[in-house]
């Protein structure tokens, strides 16, 4: 993992592209969970999501080791594509990004945007993936995967400016996809000395993470069913899960309904829309609402990057 000064030296590289977001605490949310709330405002990023800091600091790394390459491939439901495909636009690298059929259509056209070639295959996140790195083989590109050590330290740099912006935090809730974002929230905690409980967050109906951190080892699942596509996976990373077990307090899950009454509870109490997943650590504070009662609570938005259309079917339904 990263040290204190690979973490200054990913919070400069970022600052550089934008600066850090917001950490409120919004008096209406403690009103509703019970407790002092602090969001981390990761919805306010170039992407709209906290895996743009990831893909800055992987293609810096990839620079400064003198990496020669012909392009990057990586596989996504979104938020990391929109990531590499912002920051390989800064590297001037190609990016080629592989998304399951049906994925969200705005994230799509965000990825393209940005300049990104998006290929569509596979039904799920996981098929997806096995295809990038088939293209990868097949055209000579790198493989760029969604957890990965020169991601993680630019990740970490949200919790960095969350721990250095509130107060001492009594438990901090963050969504698992594949697991940077936690990872790094860990190893910043650690790093800064601090004692904040890190409450992992998962679906109900993607709990790869979760059943893998009760087992002791990787558990992979045969569906990923939610609507919360960026906790949307079956494959646990192995090294990430390491760090969650060793770091994490433990792994909740949230279904479909919580995490819909959550991105509401964002709109009405802060007036800023979250996607499933940014939604989730919110989700999971309302869960355990009598266990954090009177304490300081920080929660990542981090994401807001959810289709009209699903968000009319799912959280107005």
């Amino acid at each position: 993992m990263f040290s204190m000064a690979e973490l200054d030296e990913a919070a400069a590289l970022v600052h550089a592209a934008f600066p850090p977001t917001a950490a409120y605490a919004w008096p209406l949310l403690a009103a509703r969970a019970g407790c002092e709330v602090w969001v981390k405002h990761e919805n306010h990023t170039p992407t709209g999501a906290f895996k743009v800091r990831g893909g800055l600091t992987y293609f810096d790394r990839l620079r400064a080791r003198g990496a020669v390459v012909r392009g990057v491939v990586s596989a996504t439901r979104g938020n990391h594509g929109q990531s590499l495909a912002y920051a390989g636009a800064r590297a001037g690298v190609a990016v080629t990004i592989v998304v399951p059929h049906a994925n969200s259509a705005e994230k799509n056209a965000a990825m393209r945007a940005f300049g990104a070639t998006l290929v569509e295959h596979g039904s799920d996140f996981d098929e997806a993936r096995a295809h990038a790195q088939a293209l990868a083989e097949r055209d000579g590109l790198r493989f760029a995967p969604s957890f990965h050590a020169d991601l993680v330290v630019g990740v970490a740099t949200w919790a960095y400016e969350l721990f250095r912006a509130a107060p001492p935090l009594d438990a901090l809730y963050v969504p698992i996809g594949l697991g940077s974002g936690i990872a790094g929230a860990i190893r910043t905690r650690d790093l800064l000395g601090l004692a904040t409980e890190i409450v992992g967050v998962q679906s109900t109906g993607a709990p790869a993470y979760a059943l893998s951190f009760a087992a002791g080892h990787v558990v992979e699942t045969n569906r990923a069913d939610t609507k919360a596509d960026g906790m949307a996976t079956r494959q646990p990373d192995g090294g990430a899960l390491a760090i969650i077990r060793q770091g994490a307090a433990r792994v909740v899950t949230v279904d479909d309904d919580e995490v819909a009454a959550a991105i509401r509870a964002y709109w009405t109490d802060t007036h800023n829309l979250a996607e499933g997943a940014g939604a989730a650590p919110l989700a999971a504070l309302l869960q355990e609402r009598d266990r954090q009662a009177g304490r300081r609570v920080g929660v990542v938005l981090c994401g807001g990057n959810i289709d009209l259309a699903l968000f009319r079917s799912w959280v107005l339904a």
